[in-house]
């Protein structure tokens, strides 16, 4: 079983920090609240392993939205991934991520919503309710792991910007500054910064759609998407964007960079979908990390990445051949 989940679960509203109050406010969100809330709330753990570097962060375990795989290793998670804004290896975000700032950082908010406005980033979530999601992340390249995220449910983060009923797509944009990220400055760059990505309204308020600014108990690597990134998890990881610096609601659907650079490859809803191949590659086995020359470690791969139960209702009577 992939996934266990209580149905009678509700997530509490909470209310926003004041801008004024703190001036260095990633050290207080991640520093003076993971004191008092461990020693305060019930349920509430640190990080595992005390080798990990990063800031700890409170948080609630949540074992409906959780696996009973094997957690990929913390040096695999953040030595092996896709984050083309620092180059197109696999190794180049660790090795060039560190150059980018992220403390402060803020979130220009626009379109359809009550609540337009530019926001620093801990004026968008609270601390207290962090939660631990352990999801698959299922890469369009057919590879694979399973990661602890910590962060906040999307939902609650939207529905205090107030989307009005005009609101039917959600857009999101990663920061743009070739100072600091070096992919952006190369000539043989394919993509047309910055990074855009995009959900219908109905799947960014789905129950697993998460917007993470941790793993393993800690702050974001750079290399992973810090200081906030979303995790989609029934998507190929590319809808996943990271550094996010813009959310913008939409009637209208937005465009997306993957679509705009091969839409015959990459759709704008990019659904995990064994029965649905890329055009150069099968997507029905997976290469589950770590793995390696002599054990490959390969898995078949599960429509929706094994969350069917959760969102397929999101997508009936659509063709998911057509609409991938």
């Amino acid at each position: 079983m992939l996934f266990k989940r209580s149905p009678s679960w509700a997530i509490p509203e909470s209310a926003v920090t004041p801008e004024s109050v703190y001036l260095n406010r990633r050290k207080f969100m991640a520093g003076t609240l993971a004191s008092a809330a461990a020693l305060a709330l019930p349920g509430v753990l640190k990080a595992e392993g005390a080798n990990i570097p990063g800031e700890t962060l409170p948080f609630t375990a949540m074992p409906e939205f959780s696996t009973n795989e094997d957690k990929a290793p913390y040096e695999a998670v953040t030595s092996y991934n896709n984050f083309y804004e620092f180059g197109t290896g696999k190794g180049d975000p660790a090795r060039y991520a560190d150059a980018m700032s992220v403390d402060p950082w803020s979130i220009a908010v626009e379109g359809e919503c009550a609540k337009t406005g530019t926001y620093a980033l801990e004026d968008l979530l609270s601390p207290g309710d962090y939660q631990e999601r352990i999801y698959r992340l299922r890469c369009v390249e057919a590879w694979s792991m399973v990661i602890p995220w910590v962060g906040v449910p999307l939902a609650d983060v939207l529905k205090r910007l107030e989307p009005t009923s005009k609101a039917k797509y959600v857009y999101f944009e990663t920061l743009h500054d070739p100072d600091q990220m070096r992919g952006q400055r190369s000539m043989f760059s394919v993509i047309d910064w910055p990074y855009r990505e995009g959900l219908r309204m109905d799947e960014a308020m789905n129950e697993l759609s998460f917007l993470a600014v941790g793993l393993y108990g800690k702050t974001l690597p750079n290399q992973n998407g810090a200081p906030a990134r979303l995790v989609i998890p029934w998507k190929y990881g590319f809808k996943s964007i990271k550094s996010i610096v813009r959310i913008r609601f939409m009637e209208g659907r937005p465009k997306t960079s993957w679509e705009m650079i091969a839409p015959e490859e990459y759709g704008f809803y990019a659904n995990v979908n064994p029965e649905v191949d890329h055009p150069r590659w099968s997507q029905k086995r997976e290469r589950r990390l770590p793995s390696g020359l002599l054990s490959p470690n390969w898995i078949e791969t599960e429509k929706f990445n094994g969350y069917g139960e959760q969102v397929a209702g999101l997508y009936k009577g659509m063709d998911l051949s057509r609409y991938y």
